[in-house]
């Protein structure tokens, strides 16, 4: 037989062998490029959003203490408003004891 037509011979069960794993490794370089792909592509747009995130947390932790800030104001105004409630109520006993007829002595 020919040299060459030796060479080209193959048995089905090495070929199969052969397909399956230039397969394995076509299916791995396009795992890796997909990888690296994703990776120089996505890690920047990852590394924005969670500076956006923590600047966002930063104006939420703010907001709270603005809050808390405000509901102290309003606690201590509240309680001016219950003072001012009973200075006028004293006012408004004084002003009704000032109108009733007095009574001349006997």
């Amino acid at each position: 037989m020919n040299p060459q037509f030796i060479l080209l011979a193959q048995t089905v069960t090495g070929a199969v062998i052969e397909i399956i794993l230039l397969l394995l490794v076509a299916a791995l370089i396009g795992f890796f490029t997909a990888w690296f792909y994703q990776k120089s592509y996505y890690v920047p747009i990852i590394k924005k959003l969670e500076e956006e995130k923590a600047e966002l947390n930063r104006r939420i932790d703010g907001l709270n203490a603005d809050i808390s800030r405000l509901n102290g104001e309003i606690t201590g105004l509240k309680g001016k408003i219950a003072d001012l409630e009973r200075v006028v109520a004293s006012k408004d006993r004084e002003i009704a004891e000032l109108k009733k007829p007095k009574i001349q002595g006997v």
